[in-house]
């Protein structure tokens, strides 16, 4: 297995959702920034070299709905020739986006990849829009629907 090497760490700052000067800002526009910035510190790094996009989002709905990672890529100007997937494992979405990019470059998928995370809780209501539970699972596995709060609140005990 090939050895992974983590070149640099970039996040945007932090807003305070729903009312902070960040309210406005689309998820993928931040995305797209911190790429930029990234890409702009590593000019070693040509935007074509990068073979993969991964990014994770906790509600992947509106505004960073379909394929965010995609939307970011093309907005930081990396080509449509690089992959790009948007995952979703909910408060653990953008972990598993740099994890799931370190794993492409070990088995090979991948030389060079970005992973991380993106979300905005000011455009978004909390659970997202219309939520739409299935009876079944309501009745047979109604844990399936609680929220990261309650489950963190679970594991501690």
């Amino acid at each position: 297995m090939r050895e992974v090497v983590i070149v640099d760490a970039l996040r945007t700052a932090v807003g305070k959702a729903p009312r902070g000067t960040l309210k406005d800002a689309r998820p993928d526009d931040l995305a797209a920034a911190v790429m930029k910035e990234l890409l702009a510190r590593h000019t070693e790094v040509a935007p074509a070299e990068i073979e993969d996009v991964v990014i994770g989002c906790a509600t992947p709905e509106a505004q960073q709905g379909m394929n965010m990672a995609r939307q970011a890529a093309l907005l930081a100007g990396i080509p449509n020739t690089a992959s790009a997937l948007t995952i979703n494992r909910f408060c653990s979405s953008g972990l598993q986006a740099i994890a799931q990019a370190a794993e492409h470059i070990m088995v090979g998928a991948a030389d060079v990849a970005i992973g991380g995370g993106a979300e905005s809780m000011s455009m978004l209501p909390m659970g997202g829009y219309n939520l739409s539970p299935n009876p079944t699972l309501v009745d047979v596995y109604p844990d399936t629907y609680l929220n990261m709060g309650l489950t963190a609140e679970n594991l501690a005990r």
